[in-house]
């Protein structure tokens, strides 16, 4: 069983712009403190099948992460799902963009943790700080996107 969480966030860009940084996943240290590094293979634009290897910091202990896109509905939705099985991993995730009646775009991320081996009896904890961060997340997102 997973734990899930989610924020939505209006952003003052136009869709095509918040679907374009977002899908190039190369952006995700802009908004997430997280994220030490990452790279993309192949290069080139995002599709289906593209991959990304991140090296994270989570509660002190540093990880190897890799994301596949597995959805890419141009501007409208992305997919993921992490192949890597750390302690705690994302199992799938994603955001939905709609464009708001100001011209700007309201995205909502999501993600599905689960937990393997020990990680199990973290999943509790890991989950309650990712619903807790969530709106702030959101924020990131925004500044990030608004910046760019």
């Amino acid at each position: 069983m997973g734990s899930q969480f989610e924020a939505t966030v209006d952003i003052d860009r136009p869709i095509g712009e918040v679907f374009a940084f977002l899908s190039d996943g190369t952006n995700d240290p802009k908004f997430s403190p997280r994220v030490q590094r990452i790279d993309k293979k192949p290069d080139g634009p995002t599709v289906v099948g593209t991959v990304f290897n991140s090296t994270v910091k989570d509660a002190g202990m540093t990880t190897r992460r890799e994301f596949e896109i597995t959805e890419l509905v141009s501007p409208s939705r992305i997919r993921w799902s992490e192949r890597s099985k750390n302690l705690v991993t994302a199992a799938e995730g994603g955001y939905d963009l709609e464009p708001t009646a100001s011209g700007g775009t309201r995205v909502r991320i999501h993600n599905v943790l689960e937990g393997h081996g020990i990680g199990k009896l973290l999943l509790p904890i890991a989950g309650s700080a990712a619903r807790k961060d969530a709106p702030a997340f959101g924020q990131r997102i925004k500044a990030a996107v608004e910046a760019s």
